[in-house]
């Protein structure tokens, strides 16, 4: 029997456009611990609470290989990444259990 799983690749940004990569199961609850300043570090330090790009994987051991890939590239080609799905840097958590 497999059990699917569920695992995301994001990227959170401040209002000065610093940004932070990292992977989840969880994609709404790490949101809200970036939000509220739990996650502790680079992502505390520079206010980073807009979450502005994620893909999906079924595989947690492919969802980190991803996140070291774009871990490693220049800012200018994480930007290009980020603006290709969303130019505008919306904050894409917003559509977290709008039917709820």
């Amino acid at each position: 029997m497999t059990k699917n799983h569920n695992y995301y690749i994001y990227i959170m940004s401040s209002i000065n456009k610093v940004i932070y990569i990292g992977v989840t199961n969880n994609l709404a609850i790490r949101t809200a611990q970036h939000k509220s300043g739990q996650i502790k570090g680079f992502s505390q330090k520079y206010k980073c609470k807009k979450l502005i790009y994620y893909e999906y994987f079924t595989d947690i051991k492919d969802a980190i290989k991803r996140e070291t890939e774009i871990k490693k590239w220049r800012r200018d080609k994480k930007i290009k990444l980020i603006e290709l799905l969303n130019p505008n840097w919306l904050d894409l958590s917003y559509n977290f259990n709008k039917n709820t």
